[in-house]
């Protein structure tokens, strides 16, 4: 069999029309002249473009963009139907003539609106897209019986409009934030004066030395890293700010136990709470937002405080940061830790991403450690109480590797845990991640659990890398999840769970079930919920059933045959056209609107 390909049974197997795939031994073969043919498509349209072959990396960067038209929105005065408060703004620029917006709104979309039949009330009013089983004969928006107002939110964190208001009028007092970087700048600078101290002392022992040899005089060198490190105080450097700024001499407790834990990777875009929900529910141990950048938090962006947003199910939750700057990214952890609910920080120093790179953040710092060290060492001593840990990858080049250097340091500096992804940013997800190497990494932490990340889609997959990778604290599991959010349940019952097409198709309503409660029931919400329930399906089409495989289970970047599924569902959510994941949609969201059209935001690089 060739590698890299998924073999389905003979019975599914369907043909092409230009004969590229047949049955039997020929199988193979006519899949790697398909593999050969697309490459060759792919050379021709590089060559337009400079005899360059083009590579499908990265983002789909001219994609459409879903516009919200603010005319087209009702105002707020009449959400709850006629007869309310008239809008006391004189150049509102929303909606007033109740009737015409609700002839445009579009058709209703179901008998019942799941946050209504949940919380008792939908803060949507008229403008759900479910408003008929909420409103009464005069189109007023009614609350259920069992609605109790003093129920609390089942989600938290975002930004509130007194804090938005500080940030963006430079009034919050990061005097915290200066104090430990100032300190860490102090630490660092003295660490450095004493390498270079026992340097110069080593050198001229070694030149008023006549009688060493000069392969003796090379040996001294390397023991002076060795000899300032003992010259130091024992107590974490963590420890030692807390204790200058604080007045505390307790040691530096765990807070939260990042071992054998399964770990819901952040996730760009797709990681968004509603996918967060279902993960949870399949047994996810701990969370993390999606990949919040520093500056905008501190400018008080709505769109960017929203990526930290929490639901209640989320019992360990994260935020991770991205930055290129320590003053910065501290300023935004201690602004997190003192107005937001999180367990948990996490700096992204493995983001492959060319704007971020170029800008010096996310894998750039793998290679800015001076930076580096100021931000671990200045965020993880804002609070006993905040863990703080670091995200990285082997390293920024395929053919040189630095995470080993860099993780003793990492938990030297410390950081509470730390989540070492197998590939480098060269690489981003093409070739299979080296675990081999993440082992290696591992045995040298001290006490500072590492999280092994990459190529986990089974629960056979879990059990080979934690034999391969024993020195791995837990396991982070990112498009594995997408491809089949029920992964942390396998891992954990040890057994497969090949769910039918209607079990993934109930599974889908819960998600969009999940985004209507959490970006709205109204037109805007609803497009929301598509759009991002396209995002994910753009990954949940490579699911491969196990009983159609030859030889389960699917490995993550084994590229199937063409096949067609066990009934008409299971074959439509195979497909790998986008126009199927709209058909998709349109059962459960209604019909797209006019002139809609959908691009995954990433490109389909990862097999």
């Amino acid at each position: 069999m060739e590698p890299g390909i998924c073999y389905i049974k003979p019975e599914y197997l369907i043909g092409e029309a230009n004969g590229s795939q047949q049955s039997g031994a020929n199988e193979g073969e006519s899949n790697k002249r398909k593999h050969e043919d697309d490459a060759d498509t792919q050379n021709e349209a590089g060559s337009k473009r400079g005899g360059k072959k083009e590579r499908k990396r990265g983002q789909n960067k001219n994609r459409p963009v879903f516009k919200d038209e603010r005319f087209s929105h009702l105002c707020h005065s009449l959400i709850e139907g006629p007869g309310g408060a008239p809008c006391a703004l004189q150049n509102c620029r929303y909606v007033h003539d109740l009737d015409a917006y609700l002839a445009a709104k579009g058709e209703e979309l179901g008998s019942e609106c799941y946050v209504y039949a949940t919380k008792g009330h939908c803060n949507r009013g008229v403008t759900c897209r479910f408003a008929k089983s909420h409103t009464d004969a005069e189109g007023r928006n009614i609350k259920a019986p069992h609605y109790n107002e003093q129920t609390p939110p089942t989600t938290c964190n975002g930004i509130s409009a007194e804090l938005q208001v500080r940030l963006r009028k430079h009034d919050y007092d990061f005097a915290r934030s200066k104090e430990v970087i100032k300190l860490a700048e102090n630490l660092r600078d003295e660490r450095k004066q004493a390498k270079q101290e026992k340097k110069q002392e080593a050198t001229l022992k070694a030149e008023q030395s006549a009688t060493e040899t000069a392969q003796e005089a090379k040996q001294e060198v390397p023991d002076i890293e060795q000899e300032v490190m003992q010259d130091q105080p024992t107590k974490p450097i963590g420890s030692a700010i807390e204790d200058s700024t604080s007045g505390r001499d307790a040691p530096r407790k765990p807070v939260i136990d990042f071992r054998e834990k399964l770990v819901l990777s952040p996730l760009t875009t797709v990681g968004n709470l509603p996918f967060r929900r279902i993960c949870k529910e399949f047994g996810a141990d701990i969370t993390c937002g999606e990949m919040a950048c520093a500056v905008p938090l501190l400018k008080g962006l709505g769109q960017e405080w929203a990526l930290t947003k929490r639901h209640e199910s989320e019992n360990i939750f994260g935020v991770q940061l991205c930055g290129n700057n320590p003053n910065v990214i501290t300023q935004a952890a201690q602004v997190l830790h003192e107005t937001a609910r999180v367990d948990y920080i996490d700096l992204n120093i493995g983001c492959p991403i060319d704007l971020i790179y170029q800008q010096g953040g996310g894998s750039a710092l793998m290679r800015r450690t001076n930076i580096l060290e100021l931000t671990v060492r200045s965020c993880a001593a804002l609070s006993n109480k905040l863990p703080f840990t670091v995200k990285m990858r082997t390293g920024i080049y395929a053919d040189k590797s630095v995470a080993h250097e860099l993780l003793p340091l990492v938990e030297e500096w410390g950081a509470s845990a730390v989540t070492l992804h197998g590939r480098s940013r060269e690489q981003r997800y093409t070739k299979s991640a080296n675990w081999d190497y993440i082992e290696q990494c591992a045995a040298q932490a001290k006490e500072m659990p590492v999280i092994g990340n990459g190529d986990i889609l089974s629960y056979q997959d879990y059990v080979e890398r934690r034999q391969q990778a024993p020195h791995v604290s837990s396991v982070m599991i990112g498009r594995g999840a997408l491809i089949k959010p029920w992964i942390f349940q396998e891992i954990k019952e040890q057994k497969f769970w090949s769910p039918t097409s209607s079990q993934r198709f109930e599974l889908l309503r819960r998600y969009c079930n999940y985004g209507l409660e959490h970006w709205g029931s109204d037109t805007k919400g609803v497009e929301s919920t598509r759009r991002f329930l396209l995002e994910w399906q753009s990954f949940l089409y490579r699911y491969i059933p196990e009983d159609l495989q030859q030889s389960p289970p699917q490995k993550i970047n084994a590229r199937p045959q063409k096949y067609r599924g066990r009934d008409e569902m299971e074959t439509l959510m195979s497909s790998n056209n986008a126009a199927d994941w709209v058909k998709l949609s349109e059962m459960l969201l209604g019909t797209v609107p006019q002139g809609f059209s959908f691009v995954p935001k990433h490109k389909a690089n990862a097999f």
